[in-house]
């Protein structure tokens, strides 16, 4: 009896290869797609994931390929989880990684679910990220396609829900993808990948918490780098640390946004210098299993970030991340992600 396999379906060309391929290794496969997030039915906004034609998208495979396909309306969860954090950490002076917190907070946990409830034993998805079982324990290794790689995103998945997962594109690179599709005939096998988040589609993170917190928003000062006010901002959510580009300030020299205090609402600026780190201390540590501290590995404090040789340790003012040179513009709400060569060690949310 074939073994059954859940795949996420977005609607895309990657998860709907990641479904073909399933079935032709001879999983029984249901496509499931989660409806979390709606945009205006008058054809606006296109090929981005959760857009009207998404869901139909994804139906039109299942079709294609013969295995049936079920819709789940996850509005509201991805509302609480995902969507209102974001807002609140930018009203607040950080920068939110909410693609971390939607793998966490809602894709995975209610696929795991929706697999139980379908009876399947595996969850599919078209994450570029690879597993290894080799010697009784479970890996999470980055993606063949450097340039694709979404390892970060999974960094905190323990061996218990990592282990149900499957990756198809784990080994594959993205024109290998594209090309597949094609050769398949999938629908939409040409459609266009979303560059920007799925809630906000034109890039103006700006435009979502004022349209969201309106009455929260607060101006306040722009510092310069010799403590002098200089200007005045709009909200601190006009900005992220390492902010170049419209300041909203006329500065003589070379100025990047390099604090912001929530309390006083007070943005300073300073030279390239200033945004350099030699530490960060991370809150919500999750290491992969058998990873202890303190940790010698690479480290990098973004998505698609330069790694650093870092070493990781647990001292009185919490988990604290050390580099062997400094890192730029470490900002408070992205997650710092451990690796050893392929392997995810695990990560942590940067606190300062």
């Amino acid at each position: 009896m074939a073994e059954r396999v859940i795949v996420a379906m977005s609607g895309g060309v990657d998860s709907s290869v990641a479904a073909a391929r399933l079935q032709a290794e001879g999983y029984e496969v249901i496509g499931v797609t989660l409806h979390l997030w709606d945009y205006p039915d008058d054809g606006s906004v296109k090929g981005r994931c959760c857009a009207p034609e998404d869901v139909h998208d994804a139906r039109r495979v299942a079709d294609a390929l013969g295995f049936p396909h079920y819709a789940f309306d996850r509005r509201e969860l991805f509302e609480r989880e995902v969507v209102t954090p974001f807002v609140e950490g930018y009203l607040a002076g950080t920068t939110p990684s909410p693609c971390v917190r939607c793998n966490r907070g809602v894709k995975v946990a209610e696929l795991i679910q929706l697999a139980d409830r379908l009876g399947a034993r595996f969850v599919a998805t078209g994450h570029y990220a690879r597993l290894s079982h080799e010697d009784g324990r479970l890996d999470l290794l980055v993606a063949k396609d450097l340039s694709k790689d979404q390892s970060y995103f999974l960094h905190m998945l323990p061996d218990e829900i990592l282990g149900r997962f499957l990756f198809p594109l784990g080994e594959m690179q993205k024109a290998e993808v594209r090309a597949q599709a094609v050769e398949l005939k999938l629908p939409g096998a040409n459609k266009g990948e979303s560059q920007e988040l799925c809630f906000v589609p034109t890039g103006r993170y700006d435009e979502l918490v004022e349209k969201r917190a309106k009455d929260r928003v607060r101006p306040g000062p722009i510092i310069g780098a010799d403590g002098k006010v200089i200007g005045q901002h709009g909200g601190l959510h006009k900005f992220t640390r390492g902010q170049r580009r419209n300041l909203g300030v006329a500065v003589g020299e070379r100025s990047y946004v390099t604090e912001m205090d929530p309390v006083t609402s007070t943005v300073r600026l300073g030279g390239p210098e200033s945004l350099k780190k030699d530490q960060v201390v991370v809150d919500e540590l999750a290491l992969r299993s058998g990873v202890k501290l303190p940790l010698q590995c690479e480290a990098v404090i973004r998505y698609r970030g330069k790694r650093a040789k870092a070493r990781i340790s647990s001292t009185s003012a919490g988990t604290v991340v050390e580099f062997s040179e400094p890192v730029v513009a470490p900002s408070p709400g992205q997650f710092a992600v451990f690796y050893d060569g392929d392997r995810v060690l695990g990560g942590g949310l940067i606190q300062g």
